[in-house]
């Protein structure tokens, strides 16, 4: 028996435990995208699925509806991958479906992330389809691709099949809110040449964990640490110290994550080891009290792996790695003057990878106002260049501005109140939408962003709340019934 197969709305769990058994990290999205094209067939349903692998499903009208507007319901098929550092080690994203849990009110995935964000939103989709009860109007069901990645799927997609002048996008993790407006963002690459000798000393690895991470959109206003940046600080306090050599430096899974792990190796003469080993409990000590109001569980390991001959970092070359970790800007870099709490400008150093040529810091920039962006995302380039490295940007995509006026907007709001007897809340969010794409490439679309509550998305502590996926199901549809 499935796991979920006792839930209520029962077509909307069986579809979600469905998309939780397929794989569909960001990048590996062929197989859930044909898993939609394949509803629609058995459907009867038209369709289109592009080069990408984003798939539009389009549904007449529910009797009485024939002459309303159409309205566009969006989700993104991929989710973002992370698994706890001592998890099932033959477990792989590429492969492998999620083991679906439940406890109290809350599905999670067992060691991963869980991809509600966005699985559900393709689950909601695939049961209005699926079901002929429900009163609507005409739908175009719009399901991207490699949306964690910098909205790829929906910057690729020709938005000429669409007619809809209105859209739900379904990726709001916040029960009881609408979302109005979202930041832009840039995904970036600094890349430093990297040299390599030979030497022999006392190896130990080092790896920093424990903390808690999360979705550099939602949760960068928390200023919660950041494990790239961390061990790169951690290595420049050892070096104050005493000598040592860099052989390894690994961190961080998604570059709008925030990092919760990071490991390095390094040599250090023998004679200096147990003072290594004392500068590591000290760090560790420094870091704790730092962070002891918002990080719990802080850890930095070492291991001493003996005596080994190595490929090490070159001084020069180590110094410039070092160099670049210490003095990235990183986490919020400005509060909204207009809004109260809405973080309008930031950036997070969400991987690093220490290869055979090269070392490679990938961030995720955020900004609700372009020019803030690309002067934030120059300053990055200045940095980079400067010390010899080569910079790169990818998946630049537009913010969503707020609009003074919105039909749906007033529906939605209203519908709410009848529904729940309060108003929902109105808001803006840092993180990026997909809703920045469609508002810049279909003139005069009206948007709206909901959904229910996640909590600590992209984490694998991620988990979806039954009640609020109940919730917001009878509210969605009770939305379409009113959009005539």
């Amino acid at each position: 028996m499935a796991v979920l197969d006792d839930l209520q709305p029962r077509e909307v769990f069986h579809y979600f435990e469905e998309i939780c058994g397929i794989p569909h990290g960001s990048g590996n999205t062929a197989a859930i995208s044909q898993y939609c094209v394949d509803f629609a067939i058995r459907h009867q349903l038209e369709y289109i699925q592009d080069g990408k692998g984003n798939v539009i499903i389009k549904k007449q009208a529910s009797k009485g509806y024939e002459d309303s507007a159409p309205i566009i319901l969006q989700g993104h098929m991929d989710m973002v991958c992370e698994k706890n550092f001592d998890y099932d080690g033959r477990f792989d994203f590429s492969k492998d479906g999620l083991k679906l849990a439940i406890m109290d009110d809350y599905i999670y995935a067992k060691g991963t992330t869980l991809g509600a964000d966005d699985g559900i939103a393709v689950a909601y989709c695939l049961a209005i389809l699926a079901d002929e009860s429900l009163e609507h109007p005409p739908l175009e069901v719009v399901l991207t691709v490699d949306e964690e990645i910098g909205m790829l799927g929906i910057e690729a997609l020709d938005v000429s099949p669409l007619k809809a002048k209105r859209m739900i996008n379904i990726d709001n993790e916040n029960d009881g809110e609408l979302l109005i407006s979202s930041a832009g963002g840039m995904a970036v690459k600094c890349s430093i040449p990297v040299r390599y000798v030979t030497k022999k000393g006392s190896k130990y690895t080092i790896v920093l964990c424990g903390l808690a991470g999360g979705h550099s959109g939602t949760e960068i206003d928390k200023y919660r640490g950041n494990a790239n940046l961390l061990m790169g600080r951690l290595l420049h306090f050892i070096g104050k110290n005493i000598r040592f050599d860099l052989c390894y430096l690994k961190g961080g899974l998604q570059d709008n994550a925030i990092p919760r792990e990071a490991k390095a190796e390094i040599l250090v003469h023998e004679k200096d080891a147990y003072q290594f080993e004392e500068l590591i409990a000290q760090f560790e000590q420094t870091i704790q009290k730092e962070y002891r109001i918002i990080e719990k569980n802080i850890n930095i390991y070492c291991e001493d792996k003996g005596t080994s001959e190595e490929q090490v970092l070159t001084p020069k070359t180590k110094e410039r790695v070092i160099f670049l970790l210490m003095t990235i800007p990183d986490g919020v870099q400005k509060m909204s003057p207009e809004t109260d709490n809405l973080v309008q400008t930031s950036s997070n150093a969400g991987i690093m990878r220490l290869k055979e040529n090269c070392f490679v810091l990938q961030i995720h920039i955020r900004s609700s106002v372009s020019s803030e962006k690309y002067a934030l995302s120059d300053k990055l380039k200045y940095l980079t260049e400067t010390i010899g490295g080569t910079y790169t940007t990818d998946g630049d995509f537009p913010a969503w501005e707020y609009s003074p006026k919105s039909e749906l907007r007033d529906i939605m709001f209203k519908t709410y109140q009848k529904c729940f007897g309060c108003n929902p809340r109105l808001s803006g969010i840092h993180a990026g939408l997909e809703c920045g794409s469609a508002y810049s490439k279909i003139e005069g679309i009206d948007i709206v962003s909901f959904g229910p509550e996640i909590q600590n998305i992209h984490t694998p502590k991620e988990k979806l709340s039954i009640v609020s996926t109940q919730k917001s199901w009878e509210y969605l549809l009770t939305v379409l019934k009113n959009c005539k």
